[in-house]
């Protein structure tokens, strides 16, 4: 494989929780697609190179001893999550979180802009990643995941460690009244996330749009994690469907119980 692996570069969750389970965010280098999908892209969606895609996949998973494939969602915007199970894994998923209490299973999503949002447990017997574009936080994408594992799972949300990984920024996110509209009727106190800009639109800061919900649902602001990035200003790190269209690649975010 005609790569550098020393050049791959991801992302860590700067989180506290217990030592087995295992985390990562991929950024776009270190891999072999050709622009404008270099380096490291991730989906097959895109219009990249399937042969690089495949061996860009193969990269991750031999360079930092993912216990298993990532299962790879076919990703819509919708507030379908899915359980995965070692019986299940060579299923097709359409789906926007994925969730295991087993061990050596990767829940996996994909991201140029939209939300990556991993969550698990103190106790280290559930973890979760989640795809949340403003579609899947107004269809409720977050409150179904966390209501799984409320209700169906008997969990304590008080319970939960939340990491949201690298997003658009507020200030580069220009967005219409329809999306504020189709936020407030999910929940009146996202409204706090938008600011008016001088177009008569608005922009949407949806990481602190996710912070306000996870924290309206029960959790506490000290157990969800929000580093600084920004997809759309930061070029040389990460993709932005907003910023490049199309043809751009996907980051992955993903995490197992090991």
């Amino acid at each position: 494989m005609n790569v550098n692996k020393t050049a791959l570069q991801i992302i860590r969750p700067n989180w506290t929780v217990p030592k087995n389970i295992q985390a990562l965010s991929t950024t776009r280098q270190g891999g072999v697609s050709q622009a404008p999908w270099n380096s490291l892209n991730l989906a097959t969606h895109v219009n990249d190179n399937l042969s690089n895609v495949k061996k860009n996949r193969e990269l991750l998973k031999q360079h930092y001893a993912l216990p298993n494939e990532p299962i790879w969602l076919e990703q819509v915007h919708s507030n379908t999550i899915v359980r995965l199970t070692a019986e299940n894994q060579q299923q097709h998923f359409k789906a926007d979180a994925a969730y295991t209490t087993e061990k050596n299973t990767v829940c996996c999503v994909m991201t140029a802009d939209c939300l990556p949002i991993l969550l698990c447990n103190k106790h280290a017997t559930w973890v979760a990643a989640v795809h949340a574009g403003w579609k899947g936080i107004a269809n409720g994408i977050l409150k179904n995941t966390l209501s799984i594992y409320e209700k169906d799972l008997g969990g304590n949300l008080k319970d939960l460690q939340v990491w949201i990984g690298p997003a658009i920024s507020g200030k580069s996110y220009e967005v219409g009244e329809e999306v504020k509209t189709a936020f407030i009727q999910q929940d009146p106190i996202l409204s706090k996330a938008f600011s008016p800009n001088e177009t008569s639109h608005y922009f949407l800061n949806i990481t602190y749009a996710a912070q306000l919900q996870l924290i309206e649902c029960g959790l506490e602001s000290k157990q969800v994690i929000s580093p600084d990035f920004c997809t759309f200003k930061d070029e040389r790190r990460f993709y932005s469907y907003r910023r490049d269209g199309v043809n751009t690649g996907r980051m992955a975010s993903m995490l197992w119980l090991s």
